[in-house]
């Protein structure tokens, strides 16, 4: 997939070419695996946003402008921005080494918009359009004038594990805290001070961390500019971040 510029690595927005291309190229692999065999991150969702452009004939971009984003006020999410002044840099770190290097300045990839708008990520946001996005799902899928956005049978399917890692399949976390739900991931065991039981969300390699606590009444999310070293466990601030949310919560 790397070779054929399909976005197998750390996002790239600038690189992969335009949906029908990205399929076309797509279709000349063959599959690692026969669907349900075993969990996958993430061709499908960037598979799933191409299917989502041609059934709402438009555009991704314009799909989740008018029927997410702009029914949420989401008013600074999209998959590029002009305002690069408020853009940060993004940092990378060598594994091996240890050093710190920039990885895409604020006028960089996020700068113009994407030949492939992905259906499994490359967003721009901020910590309120998050919020606002989080606390919609707390709400079983209800805006915050009380109109609804989504089912609570949509939000309520959405997250819960469908890879069945109870059982005993391979989920997105190797000690098998974490199932998988559609696009977030659904805590089955709680890990330290971390997300309880029921939690769902998830952390983006760019550096950034969300969840909704349910049973806590909770969302929360941390936006750092550096990129995650491992997939995991990840980084010591993100595990200290939701340790120190944890520990203020008063019952």
């Amino acid at each position: 997939m790397g070779e054929l510029e399909l976005g197998a690595g750390p996002p790239e927005p600038q690189v992969p070419p335009e949906p029908d291309e990205w399929m076309r190229r797509l279709s000349t692999l063959p599959l690692l695996y026969q669907p349900g065999e075993r969990w996958l991150y993430n061709t499908g969702a960037d598979v799933l946003g191409v299917l989502i452009a041609r059934a709402a004939g438009q555009p991704l971009e314009e799909f989740l402008s008018t029927r997410v984003f702009e029914p949420l006020g989401m008013v600074d999410t999209g998959f590029s921005t002009a305002h690069v002044d408020r853009l940060g840099s993004c940092y990378a770190t060598d594994p091996e080494t240890g050093k710190r290097r920039m990885y895409d300045p604020p006028t960089g990839q996020w700068a113009t918009p994407p030949a492939f708008p992905s259906g499994g990520g490359g967003l721009v946001s901020t910590l309120d359009d998050m919020h606002v996005f989080g606390r919609m799902l707390l709400a079983g899928g209800r805006l915050r004038d009380g109109s609804r956005l989504l089912s609570r049978a949509s939000v309520e399917t959405m997250t819960t594990d469908h890879i069945g890692v109870e059982r005993g399949a391979a989920g997105p976390s190797p000690d098998g805290a974490q199932g998988w739900g559609f696009g977030v991931g659904v805590q089955i065991r709680r890990r330290g001070l971390g997300p309880t039981v029921g939690s769902y969300g998830w952390a983006g390699g760019l550096g950034s961390s969300w969840a909704n606590d349910p049973g806590k009444d909770l969302v929360g999310i941390v936006l750092t500019t550096d990129m995650f070293v491992t997939a995991f466990p990840p980084p010591a601030i993100i595990q200290d971040f939701w340790a120190c949310v944890y520990a203020a919560i008063e019952d």
